[in-house]
């Protein structure tokens, strides 16, 4: 089981319906929850409409405070680790840092997560 998560846009075409065109889309999986759930970025990432998270500025501030947790007591997260190694402090990091480039880069963009 994994978490999806995805950057989008729609253009509008001239035709009758919007062209969805997708500019990130990243997988990680659930053996992070935990993990998430301490940094703060948990529903942020997996639930996103549940704090009325619809575009990709809404995340850029939350995901800053997870990383700076993260980064500023790392043995704290690496308690989490997945002892199968799908799951790891070393994986999640890079991986919140990439969301928020891609926030930073992209932040009309609609934010969309499938769990």
């Amino acid at each position: 089981m994994s978490l999806d998560v995805c950057l989008e846009i729609y253009v509008d075409t001239g035709g009758k319906e919007l062209y969805r065109v997708e500019l990130y889309s990243a997988n990680i999986t659930h053996n992070l929850t935990a993990m998430a759930d301490t940094a703060g970025v948990y529903v942020y990432l997996w639930r996103p409409e549940e704090v009325g998270i619809s575009d990709a500025n809404q995340l850029i501030e939350p995901l800053r405070k997870g990383i700076l947790a993260m980064e500023t007591d790392p043995e704290r997260f690496r308690a989490f680790d997945a002892t199968n190694g799908w799951g790891t402090y070393d994986q999640f990091l890079p991986w919140i840092k990439d969301y928020l480039v891609a926030c930073e880069e992209h932040p009309k963009a609609k934010v969309r997560a499938w769990r």
